[in-house]
């Protein structure tokens, strides 16, 4: 009986390259979430709400920083003093700093008369440049209480910097994408119509 000898290895990869170029476009990572969470303005500046930029009255709102608990898009959830989980199936649409920072400045560009700048604008009309840092923004499980706390930094024009921390809190009905999605809509715009009242007083 006449031995089969096997094929080397570069006679049969040819055979198998177009499905080695499929698997390539084909994720094996997790399922897309079927629902995504986004910030919702409570207040929005009118269509026609545009005007000229004078000299030092733009406001320039940056990008938030956030620990890396709020880098994910997913909700943390607090436990006791050092336990950290996140909300089940609960997905963010963009990482919660950029979702504020745009949220933020809508809020400010209705509730004040200034004009808001994005970062990348403000070397066109320097004035107000708006900072800050995320430190809380999640489900604390023991309370079952949603909270916010932002720490802002305000600079001027002339130099002079101000600082302030902006808290709110809300109920969650339970700790689940639905239970918790109002509530941290609602702090987020009671955050931001605190900052808004600040810069524009």
């Amino acid at each position: 009986m006449r031995q089969m000898r096997p094929l080397p290895l570069l006679a049969i990869l040819p055979a198998f390259a177009p499905l080695l170029m499929l698997a390539g476009c084909i994720s094996l990572g997790p399922k897309t979430p079927t629902e995504l969470l986004r910030l919702t303005p409570a207040q929005t500046a009118p269509a026609d709400s545009g005007e000229a930029v004078a000299a030092g009255r733009a406001v320039t709102v940056a990008y938030p920083l956030a620990p890396m608990e709020l880098a994910a898009v997913r909700v943390p959830v607090r436990s006791g003093q050092t336990t950290l989980a996140y909300v089940k199936n609960a997905t963010w649409a963009d990482s919660p700093a950029h979702l504020f920072r745009d949220l933020l400045a809508e809020t400010i560009r209705a509730r004040t008369d200034r004009p808001v700048l994005d970062p990348r604008d403000y070397h066109l009309a320097p004035g107000l440049r708006l900072t800050g840092r995320i430190q809380q923004f999640g489900l604390d499980a023991d309370t079952m209480q949603v909270a916010m706390v932002y720490d802002a930094t305000l600079q001027y024009a002339n130099g002079r910097i101000q600082t302030r921390r902006f808290t709110a809190t809300a109920p969650a009905s339970e700790a689940t994408s639905a239970g918790v999605a109002p509530a941290l809509n609602t702090v987020a715009n009671q955050v931001a119509a605190q900052v808004a009242d600040w810069v524009g007083r």
